[in-house]
């Protein structure tokens, strides 16, 4: 049986506060704590504290909006208890408590604030202008504001969306790819990261993948990350096939809602310009696409057969707690079944966006649409959690879901395949990032100097 106690159980206790928030104590900001601040960038459902639990589950948990104000969880710094089995003199020590009984419910860690936060790049730019980490990936968002929120005489943006509301306020307009290169290389080396993700809005003309494609090339070449990049459909689904060539690894469609009554009231915008099936075409689209190029070789890089040493993922991503558990399910199994990856978000009423005031929904109500996530992505065998050091703060990743499983030992096999694949893909994959370091290393000291 799953474990109820969020003490013992460290996904449910990532679920929880999502559903629930959390409560800051004074002591939490006492001078001299590190770790990120909360960062109002264009992530629609983020701007939360990023913490790291049990299990290294990051999360970015809700401390702002309204419904933190009553969450049962408490947030303290505290000194380290003599009989604690593991201190750490040179680091605080945090630890989530019960309100009431101060009932002890885990002690977590603070995501490190990297020291590239405070660099600028070469044009006069602070870096977290250009991208910042959510977890332990990149995120970058490279042009202007979705065009939703631009929309005259009224805006057609997705009702929960924050992202009009963020722009300039911890995150850039315009960013050129030189900027971008600069951030991402100070995140590889000073973070360690792995993984670029690309995200735009919609604009007129269907120009994002356009927009988008100078940046693929010159980060892919300079430094052999994975890269992702999230967009509206395109018309033309031939332009995947090019994506794919350039590089990348995934594509991510965000549909947000299955149920059709429910995504024309809550995505306005995406209902008028593509329509919920133009999404389920493109995800479907480059699952389809994935498997047929399968073991093909790319600009540069080849597949391996079933473990290819630049993979390509599709993904469909919806919102829980928008629509019915058994919507949200429904759409699981559809994306599933077509060989791509959910992305399942839980809905948070950001401040200030149409939703503000729309309950978060209640955490027995998301469970069996967790557990489903995992068992579905486990049934069509489907690569979760190959990638090495992609952890995700905003979202409950597939392979972290088995916390919600009743039996998870029906899938030994399956688990232990795919522990296999991530070891091989790993060690292959970080040697070809070690390699492609070395030699952007070794051309950085050789260019001569500008005076």
């Amino acid at each position: 049986m799953m474990e109820t106690d969020v003490r013992h159980n460290p996904g449910l206790l990532k679920l929880d506060l999502y559903c629930k928030g959390l409560r800051i104590d004074d002591s939490f900001f006492k001078e001299g704590r590190r770790g990120r601040q909360i960062m109002r960038t264009r992530a629609g459902l983020g701007s939360g504290l990023e913490l790291v639990l049990p299990g290294d589950l990051w999360t970015n948990v809700p401390v702002v909006e309204f419904f933190a104000a009553d969450s049962p969880y408490l947030l303290f710094r505290e000194d380290w208890p003599t009989d604690h089995p593991n201190p750490d003199p040179h680091e605080d020590r945090f630890v989530i408590r019960r309100d009431g009984d101060r009932e002890l419910i885990s002690e977590v860690r603070l995501s490190p604030k990297p020291t590239w936060y405070e660099k600028m790049t070469t044009s006069g730019k602070v870096m977290t202008k250009v991208g910042s980490l959510q977890g332990t990936y990149l995120g970058v968002y490279p042009s202007k504001v979705c065009e939703y929120w631009l929309d005259k005489p009224e805006k057609t943006n997705c009702k929960f969306c924050s992202v009009g509301l963020n722009l300039g306020v911890d995150d850039a307009d315009d960013k050129s790819v030189q900027e971008v290169l600069e951030v991402v290389i100070a995140a590889r080396d000073e973070s360690g990261i792995t993984y670029v993700d690309f995200n735009t809005g919609h604009y007129t003309g269907e120009t994002y993948l356009d927009i988008l494609e100078p940046y693929v090339r010159r980060i892919k070449e300079e430094t052999g990350l994975l890269i992702g990049v999230q967009t509206p459909p395109h018309g033309d689904l031939s332009r995947y096939d090019r994506l794919k060539k350039m590089g990348v690894n995934r594509v991510s469609f965000c549909f947000e809602i299955w149920n059709r009554e429910r995504f024309i009231d809550v995505c306005p915008g995406k209902n008028r310009e593509y329509g919920l099936d133009r999404y389920l075409d493109a995800v479907k689209y480059c699952a389809e696409l994935g498997r047929r190029n399968a073991g093909e070789e790319t600009e540069g890089r080849v597949g391996m057969g079933p473990i290819s040493f630049d993979p390509w993922v599709s993904n469909g991503e919806i919102i829980a707690g928008l629509e019915s558990p058994e919507d949200s399910i429904a759409a699981i199994d559809w994306i599933t079944s077509q060989g791509a990856i959910p992305t399942v978000c839980v809905f948070r009423p950001l401040k200030g966006t149409d939703y503000k005031d729309v309950p978060p929904p209640k955490t027995e109500d998301m469970i069996p649409v967790f557990a489903r996530l995992y068992e579905a992505c486990m049934e069509h065998d489907l690569p979760i959690g190959v990638a090495p050091n992609v952890h995700v703060s905003l979202v409950l990743l597939p392979e972290e879901c088995r916390y919600f499983v009743s039996n998870p030992g029906r899938y030994r096999w399956k688990e232990m395949r795919l522990k296999a694949q991530r070891a091989v893909f790993r060690r292959a994959f970080l040697k070809s990032l070690e390699q492609a370091d070395t030699r952007r290393r070794t051309q950085r000291v050789a260019e001569p100097a500008v005076h």
